[in-house]
């Protein structure tokens, strides 16, 4: 199809607003300022070193008291300053913030809440991987909407379930926008000379069925009993009780890995472990798993915690990190059926124990 005959993103969202004769259009509106921010953030991914803030040191602690890079602010700046003056907002949480982002006194306040990460996998954007920005939409509580008040960290704490839409874009040889609205999931390609997103993936799907998973293996000695069981089964390739070869991918950016397993399938493990119990994860339930998530359910994956369902996890603070296991559905579903009935492990390893990679 000639690329001057696919739908836009604006087209799009005027498309999805007709099934809701009674929508004002706030949400359409809110939507492109969030791609608006994206497209701004991708021209300043391009440009790289030559842009003047990539391998800069920017001195300052982020959150969680990791240090932010010059590119997670600049990117944190560019999706307040698209998204704080609509009137479609009431607040917004960012992952590099520590305390919800009230919306400026001048602007008009709205009835959603913008979450998101600015930057994802920035760690990496120094050796040329793709990296991305995640976003999730939320409401607004009516008292928040009706008074006008501050929001305040309560309003974010909501399970994923409750959100209105989610989204991510991915920084790579293109740019694309990949969102839901909780009709499907759609993919749209930046059309670099038009400045407009144009439809390309409609309808995308996990295949429920993988041969591939990714996992970052040198935290191995940490992980749990059902997850070490797992990865050796699939290691064990064809010999192995699952019967068939799997190859093992890791990328260290989320959304570059969310983005594979839309393409082509797969699963994406980053469990909770043993090293600190306090931390039952490493990624934030609100800024990275549940959208992840939402997108990932609605394109017939399956998301989870590694032991039940990540979005009907009701959070407990804005920076929350969780276990996230996600991906093809039979592939995440057995992970959660090993966490539920382990089998007995011989010193809690499961590379000798029975119907793995070294039997007796």
């Amino acid at each position: 199809m000639p690329l001057s005959r696919r739908t836009t993103l604006t087209q799009f969202l005027i498309e999805e607003r007709r099934r809701h004769p009674s929508a004002s259009g706030d949400f359409n509106a809110l939507v492109l300022d969030v791609a608006l921010a994206c497209k701004a953030i991708a021209r300043s991914v391009a440009f790289g070193a030559l842009g003047g803030v990539l391998g800069a040191q920017s001195g300052s602690i982020n959150v969680q008291g990791e240090e932010q890079k010059p590119l997670d602010v600049l990117s944190n700046e560019i999706f307040c300053r698209a998204n704080e003056w609509g009137g479609h907002l009431a607040a917004m949480a960012s992952e590099e913030m520590e305390a919800p982002h009230q919306i400026p006194p001048a602007f008009p306040r709205g009835k959603y809440l913008l979450v998101f990460d600015p930057l994802d996998g920035s760690g990496n954007i120094d050796v040329n991987v793709s990296v991305g920005s995640i976003f999730s939409v939320l409401r607004a509580p009516a008292d928040a909407v009706e008074s006008g008040r501050d929001a305040t960290v309560d309003d974010f704490l909501q399970p994923g379930t409750a959100q209105v839409a989610a989204g991510y874009a991915i920084y790579g040889p293109s740019t694309m926008l990949v969102l839901t609205v909780g009709t499907g999931v759609h993919g749209f390609t930046l059309d670099p000379s038009l400045g407009e997103f144009k439809l390309t993936h409609p309808h995308l799907q996990v295949p429920a069925q993988t041969q591939e998973f990714a996992i970052n293996a040198s935290n191995s000695r940490f992980w749990e009993a059902p997850v070490k069981r797992y990865v050796d089964e699939c290691l064990a390739g064809r010999s192995g009780p699952r019967g068939r070869d799997f190859n093992m991918r890791w990328i260290a950016s989320l959304v570059a890995e969310a983005h594979r397993i839309l393409m082509r399938g797969g699963v994406f493990l980053y469990p909770r472990d043993t090293r600190d119990p306090a931390k039952p994860g490493r990624l934030r339930l609100l800024y990275e798993a549940n959208p992840i998530g939402m997108i990932i359910e609605q394109a017939g994956g399956r998301a989870s915690t590694g032991h039940g369902p990540v979005l009907a996890v009701q959070p407990d603070s804005l920076h929350q990190r969780i276990g996230f296991v996600f991906g093809s559905r039979e592939e995440v579903e057995r992970i959660e059926r090993y966490h539920r009935d382990p089998v007995p492990l011989r010193d809690g390893n499961p590379l000798f124990a029975e119907r793995s990679l070294f039997r007796d």
